[in-house]
């Protein structure tokens, strides 16, 4: 399912530097074809979300989506692959921390396809430490949009879209992994119609984390 990453080593000291570790190709082929294939068949259960967080100052989402709940009592696949002991000792490893499954289900692993002209999920920091983001579907170019943006070393919303602001482009196959709890970060707009992006979002803790109390919509939407 998984490539091993090169440099794997070298992410602990990234992730703690930027927030952010590139995982080029992470995917096999033969995991993402498996992957995007299981997305497919729950994306018919999945639903569409357009609001703005006003606890955000109107931070937008306007996607589709499905929860980690769901995703449990639709799918063995995701689960399973979630809590793979492989997956989870690669994780430990490419933070240098020893990774846990986070309890609340909901929030465990999540789709969420952007496939509408200015889809977005808009800015935000995430309730765990640790996201892995697995692409599945991914814009062609840059200039389609659907880009994560991300400020290295602040959880600070306003810092998005500006200088201090990072943009990141990946491929179908890609993913990435992020300090998600104090990393602010957000998905650009796509562009223009027939543009897809569809990932999955596996969240990971720490033993004895806390995780903050934050809105309940956002919770449910992330």
């Amino acid at each position: 399912m998984f490539n091993l990453p090169k440099d794997a080593d070298e992410a602990p000291a990234r992730l703690e530097r930027t927030g952010y570790v590139p995982l080029t190709g992470l995917l096999t082929a033969e995991g993402l074809a498996l992957l995007r294939q299981e997305a497919a068949r729950l994306e018919n259960i999945a639903l569409r979300r357009d609001f703005s967080m006003a606890c955000m100052d109107g931070s937008p989402r306007h996607m589709t989506t499905l929860g980690g709940q769901v995703i449990a009592a639709e799918s063995d696949l995701l689960p399973r692959l979630y809590a793979d002991r492989e997956l989870v000792a690669l994780l430990g490893r490419l933070t240098g921390r020893a990774v846990a499954p986070v309890p609340d289900p909901l929030e465990r692993h999540v789709l969420n396809i952007l496939h509408q002209e200015g889809d977005t999920h808009g800015g935000h920091t995430d309730a765990y430490p640790y996201a892995l983001v697995l692409f599945l579907e991914a814009p062609g170019t840059p200039e389609d949009g659907g880009l994560l943006e991300y400020t290295p070393g602040t959880s600070r919303l306003d810092t998005l879209g500006t200088a201090a602001a990072v943009t990141t482009h990946h491929h179908a196959g890609d993913a990435y992994l992020l300090r998600s709890d104090t990393t602010a970060h957000r998905v650009t707009p796509l562009t223009r119609p027939g543009v897809r992006r569809t990932v999955l979002n596996f969240a990971y803790t720490l033993p004895g984390h806390s995780a903050p109390e934050t809105d309940s919509a956002d919770q449910l939407y992330r």
